[in-house]
């Protein structure tokens, strides 16, 4: 599950840029201040229903934690470490996988066509960022952050969830009906909604859809994703708990458009180009 809502930068949020960086979690009370604030995201502002623990602990937290990567967003303004954090992404490799015998994106989707195709995988997930913070800079800084992982790691295929809020599909039927029409994954890697759980996304036909008006009212995520490259998978997955409609994004690093590269560069570096 992938939230993040772009606002309008007010002056006083456009001063703080500077104040703010990006890095993975150093210790568990900065991994906890990530749950944290997932839990007043994803619970309290956008109605996700939590389990009793999670709901007692005021934490989201599930198995995935243990063994993931967090990357943080900090404002150094608000002091350090755990009291700082005011965005988070979650990173999990095929290592982390592994220890818990799955990925979190696998309870929604089958991406054998991923694990089969022998790239190096990391999944991204837990997104989310303070209200006040949710403007185009922080975002661009915390994708720098994974951009500095990929690069490190080497990782080929960058994958997880986006979301639509609410759970009805109708709602959203020319936005499914676009992406499956115009962003539909290569059969090679495309994952496909688990046939339980599945939802068709061709739910209008391609003459019907008007591309500009949709590109403009995609979630933002979801359409920076698309900008920089990024395909989606076969069905969507309604996740009652998260009170959300998902799509499983796949996103190949060596097919970056040029013209966003420059978003996700860092200290004068690029992505490793393919061979």
């Amino acid at each position: 599950m992938l939230i993040f809502i772009l606002q309008d930068m007010s002056d006083e949020t456009e001063g703080k840029q500077q104040e703010i960086i990006v890095r993975l979690a150093q210790n568990d009370a900065e991994r906890e201040a990530a749950q944290i604030l997932r839990y007043k995201v994803f619970y309290e502002e956008f109605g996700a229903i939590p389990s009793p623990r999670v709901k007692e602990s005021k934490k989201d937290w599930d198995q995935f934690d243990e063994v993931a990567e967090h990357m943080v967003v900090l404002d150094e303004s608000l002091g350090t470490g755990p009291d700082s954090i005011i965005g988070t992404y979650r990173l999990c490799d095929q290592k982390a996988a592994n220890s818990v015998g799955q990925f979190y994106t696998q309870e929604e989707y089958d991406i054998s066509p991923l694990i089969d195709c022998g790239a190096n995988l990391l999944e991204l997930g837990r997104s989310c960022v303070e209200v006040e913070y949710r403007t185009r800079p922080v975002l661009q800084k915390l994708w720098q952050g994974i951009a500095d992982y990929v690069l490190e790691h080497e990782i080929e295929i960058l994958f997880g969830c986006g979301s639509f809020h609410g759970t009805d599909p109708q709602e959203h039927a020319e936005a499914l009906s676009y992406l499956h029409h115009y962003h539909l994954a290569a059969p090679g890697i495309r994952p496909r909604s688990l046939d339980k759980h599945y939802v068709e996304m061709n739910l209008m036909a391609k003459s019907r859809i008007n591309q500009k008006q949709i590109l403009t009212s995609l979630p933002p995520l979801i359409k920076g994703y698309l900008r920089i490259g990024a395909m989606i998978g076969d069905g969507a997955y309604v996740d009652k708990d998260f009170n959300t409609t998902d799509v499983c994004v796949v996103l190949q690093t060596q097919l970056i458009a040029n013209r966003y590269r420059r978003h996700y560069e860092k200290d004068g570096r690029t992505f490793k180009e393919s061979e």
